[in-house]
C-alpha cells in the first residue's frame, strides 16, 4: 500500500499552533499531527523536527518509541482486538480471525480502501469484559465472532451508501 500524499498546510496549520524551537512540545506535536492525519508520514516528521528544532533522528526516535504513534497510513476507522491473557483465554483469537476474514487483511494491517486498520494489543487492563474489542474507541465487551461480524458489516454498509 502507498501512503497518500500529505497536504503540507495542513502539517503546517497543526504546527503553527504550537511555539517554534520549543522542544519540550515535541510530544504534543506527534499527538496533534496524528490526530490530524491518522499517522505521521514523513514529510510531517521532517517538517515539524524543523519548526521545533530538533534533530531528525531524535523525532523519529521518540515517534518510533512509543507504541501510539504510527508511521504507517491507517485507516478511517481502527477496530483493536485485546489479546491479553484474560481475552485471548475467551477466544480473542477467533475474533481476529474473524475479521481478518470479513475484511480480507491480517492484523496490522489496513483494507487497500483506507476504511479501517485491524490491530492486537497485548492487554488493555479491561479484563472482566474480555474478549474485548475496542472499534473507533468504543469498548465492545464479551465480544463474539458473529457480533464483530456484524460490526465490520455495519461499517461495510455505511461504505456503500
Amino acid at each position: 500500500m502507498s501512503a497518500p500524499p500529505v497536504d503540507i498546510g495542513r502539517v503546517d496549520r497543526v504546527l503553527a499552533r504550537h511555539p517554534a524551537g520549543v522542544q519540550g512540545e515535541l510530544i504534543n506535536v506527534l499527538h496533534d499531527l496524528q490526530a490530524e492525519l491518522r499517522y505521521l508520514p514523513r514529510q510531517a516528521l521532517e517538517r515539524a523536527a524543523s519548526h521545533l528544532g530538533v534533530p531528525e533522528a531524535h523525532l523519529f526516535g521518540v515517534a518510533t518509541f512509543y507504541e501510539g504513534f504510527h508511521l504507517e497510513p491507517r485507516g478511517e476507522h481502527i477496530c483493536t482486538v485485546c489479546m491479553g491473557t484474560a481475552c485471548h483465554v475467551r477466544g480473542a483469537p477467533r475474533l481476529v480471525e474473524q475479521a481478518e476474514r470479513d475484511l480480507g487483511i491480517r492484523a496490522g494491517q489496513t483494507t487497500p480502501d483506507m476504511r479501517l486498520t485491524l490491530e492486537t494489543v497485548n492487554c488493555v487492563g479491561a479484563c472482566a469484559l474480555g474478549p474485548l474489542v475496542i472499534f473507533d474507541g468504543k469498548y465492545h465487551g464479551n465480544m463474539t465472532p458473529d457480533r464483530l461480524g456484524r460490526l465490520i458489516g455495519k461499517l461495510a454498509k455505511k461504505g456503500s451508501e
